[in-house]
């Protein structure tokens, strides 16, 4: 039996009902109701992290919330990790050096050892980059535009070979998590063992909530934690009153409107930086030759009718700023390739030309996948309805089969609300995971909701290969501009990463991939 609620939401009184400039910029904000925080307040020595998404596991093959990446690596860790600078830093690993055109000389960490005492061996590596490729519907394989060979060297070093160069191989590997060889799978590890500074003690994936305590055998500084509380609260309102009673010490994903009044309170800060993550109204490119959305013309009227602006400035209320190009502009090797226009008027025209000025399209999202995420939806509604194009909005509930409609394995759909996270700091990890598809990847439902344009893709695969920085980022330039040129995205938009914390939790440095080090984080005396 699923968890899963499809439900279609019901116009608020303030979702563009009157759209002319977004009711004179008044703040929408999505219906929500309170629910009550969790019970009893946290001990001296336990941290609670109050998440707006539902961690459905410890681990990453699947999972692409961003915030779920400081708990799964506080538990498992990668050979690499990206630091604050967004470059990549040795973790299990101590050397990870190119030393060929087609190699890279990785020698593990001494020592380094899983919280029950046993080493990490390369056989982890070997298989735990085997269940990332095997797992369905894998959210980090599309990252890689090849798979390494794990080549023994002695006991701690090996060697990474690929066919043909991987100049960024160092980064990629930061989201491949070692866990024993014996209890890996190619799915999504709820429990089990890693090399991180805490253990799973308990775990829920129905409720979302996880309990880790400190791993007494972690190779690395001890951590600064006893016990770290994982719980799901879906709804902002419930986690703004768990942050103020003190029942919680985390928050993250609120809207400005509540990071600010939480600003101005005794004992709380909240912290935010421009984050890596890209979040779209994405088009169904499933669809068969002759659907409306199949012709690029149609895609690029129906931009016209948002007015992405005030999304941006009164809905979003400056949390976001809208997207100029496929990727995000804090990434390296993102370039700027238009801007998104409104005219309603523009949008009327095109669709009339192309015979399809009588659209109903059904938009669907998981709740909580980015700030105001149901005004957002009912305003951009209202926004096609005024071009004459008619709208089913279907929200889905956190931790359900969202991702079989994704795939294209369950209903039909015309515009995704989504997001797209990137831990590498590269332009070229979204570009790869996001457009780089081809026939064969579409086979297995495993390209970003059908998006196969063959030469895009070749221009990717040219640019993840090419060890010269100044033509890599060549023909990256030149891929962005072809991929914005297809019109992907009835709308895009960078968030801030926030994150709101009593003042008691000191050593939180939040970065721009939306994480921080679990391990380094202390709690006040």
């Amino acid at each position: 039996m699923t968890n899963t609620r499809l439900r279609t939401p019901q116009l608020s009184r303030r979702s563009f009902l009157q759209f002319t400039g977004l009711i004179g910029g008044a703040t929408l904000l999505g219906t929500t109701t309170a629910c009550a925080g969790p019970t009893g307040k946290p001990t001296q020595d336990t941290l609670v992290l109050g998440l707006n998404r539902s961690l459905v596991s410890l681990d990453n093959k699947l999972n692409q919330f961003d915030a779920a990446v400081t708990a799964q690596r506080g538990v498992r860790q990668g050979l690499t990790r990206i630091g604050d600078n967004l470059t990549p830093q040795l973790v299990l690993a101590d050397r990870f050096e190119s030393t060929g055109p087609t190699e890279w000389t990785v020698r593990l960490r001494e020592g380094i050892r899983y919280s029950d005492g046993t080493p990490v061996l390369i056989d982890d590596v070997t298989t735990a980059m085997q269940m990332y490729q095997q797992v369905s519907g894998s959210f980090v394989a599309p990252q890689f535009p090849e798979w390494p060979t794990v080549v023994p060297i002695d006991d701690r070093t090996f060697i990474l070979r690929t066919n043909s160069p991987v100049p960024v191989l160092d980064s990629l590997m930061s989201n491949i998590l070692i866990t024993p060889a014996a209890a890996n799978e190619p799915n999504e590890l709820q429990s089990g063992i890693g090399s991180g500074p805490f253990v799973v003690s308990e775990s829920n994936r129905g409720t979302g909530d996880y309990t880790l305590v400190a791993n007494d055998n972690y190779w690395g500084p001890a951590p600064g934690l006893r016990r770290v509380q994982v719980r799901f609260i879906p709804e902002e309102a419930g986690r703004v009153v768990a942050l103020r009673s003190g029942e919680v010490d985390v928050i993250d994903s609120i809207s400005p409107d509540s990071a600010e009044q939480l600003a101005g309170l005794p004992g709380v800060q909240v912290d935010t930086v421009p984050s890596t993550r890209i979040n779209q109204l994405f088009f169904n490119f499933r669809k068969p030759a002759d659907h409306p959305l199949s012709n690029p013309r149609v895609r690029e009227a129906l931009t016209y009718a948002i007015d992405g602006e005030s999304l941006a400035r009164d809905v979003l209320i400056g949390s976001a700023v809208p997207a100029t190009g496929p990727a995000p502009s804090t990434l390296d090797g993102a370039v700027k390739t238009g801007t998104y226009q409104y005219d309603p008027r523009k949008a009327r025209q095109m669709l009339a030309a192309e015979g399809a000025d009588d659209l109903e399209l059904t938009f669907i999202w998981e709740t909580g996948e980015f700030t105001n995420d149901v005004s957002v939806m009912e305003s951009v509604l209202e926004m096609m309805k005024a071009v004459g194009v008619r709208v089913k909005l279907q929200q889905f509930e956190p931790g359900g089969d969202i991702s079989s409609w994704r795939q294209g394995k369950t209903g039909d759909w015309d515009v995704l609300g989504n997001g797209y996270g990137n831990q590498t700091g590269l332009a070229l990890t979204t570009l790869q995971g996001m457009y780089a598809g081809t026939a064969e990847k579409e086979a297995t439902r495993d390209t970003y909701h059908g998006y196969v344009f063959p030469e895009i893709t070749a221009k990717i695969q040219a640019a993840s290969s090419e060890p010269d920085p100044t033509k890599r980022a060549a023909l990256l330039d030149a891929a962005q501009q072809d991929i914005w040129d297809t019109w992907p995205c009835l709308w895009s938009f960078v968030p801030n990463a926030l994150l709101a914390k009593r003042t008691r939790v000191q050593n939180v440095s939040l970065t721009p991939i939306n994480s921080y080090d679990l391990g380094a984080v202390r709690l006040e005396a």
